[in-house]
C-alpha cells in the first residue's frame, strides 16, 4: 500500500474509486458501476472561462485550485510558476485552473474577487475556501494539504 493512489470518482454513479497510479494506463472500471473511469490528470494549469468553468472546476472528478488573475498584475504573474509547479507535484490529484478576470468577468462577479490574485478552492462542485493574495508555495501547499 505504499504505492501513489490516484481517488477518481466515477462520472456515471458518483463512486469514488482508488486506483495506484502504476495501474492508470489500463483503462480502470469503476468497481461500483463498472464504468471505465474518466483520467482526468492534469499535470499543467487548465485555462477556464465563463463559459466552461461550471464544466472545468464545478463537475470535475478532481478538486479544484482555481487561481484568479490578470496579466497586468505582478503578484499573479509571481503566483504563475508556483501554480505550474503545483499542478505537477499534484496530478490525479488536484486539477489547477487559471482564469483570467479581465477576459471572464462572469466568474469574477459571481465568487465576488475584489483583490487578485485570488484562489478558489473547489471540492465536490462547492466552494469550500478562498484565498486572496499571493501567498508562497509553503502556504498553498498546506491549504492544499487540508484541502485534498
Amino acid at each position: 500500500m505504499g504505492e501513489n493512489q490516484l481517488i477518481i470518482r466515477c462520472t456515471k454513479c458518483g463512486a469514488k474509486n482508488r486506483v495506484p497510479e502504476n495501474r492508470i494506463s489500463e483503462n480502470p472500471k469503476c468497481g461500483k458501476c463498472g464504468t471505465i473511469l474518466p483520467l482526468e490528470i492534469f499535470d499543467a494549469p487548465v485555462n477556464v472561462t465563463d463559459a466552461n468553468f461550471d464544466r472545468e472546476v464545478m463537475q470535475s472528478s478532481l478538486p479544484v485550485l482555481v487561481d484568479c488573475w490578470a496579466p497586468w498584475c505582478g503578484p499573479c504573474r509571481a503566483v504563475g510558476p508556483i501554480m505550474d509547479s503545483l499542478a505537477k507535484t499534484y496530478k490525479g490529484r488536484l486539477k489547477i485552473a487559471k482564469v483570467n478576470v479581465d477576459e471572464n468577468p462572469g466568474t469574477g462577479s459571481k465568487y465576488r474577487i475584489q483583490s487578485i490574485p485570488t484562489m478558489l478552492f473547489v471540492k465536490d462542485g462547492r466552494l469550500v475556501d478562498q484565498v486572496t493574495g499571493a501567498l508562497p508555495k509553503e502556504a498553498l501547499e498546506a491549504r492544499i494539504k487540508s484541502f485534498i
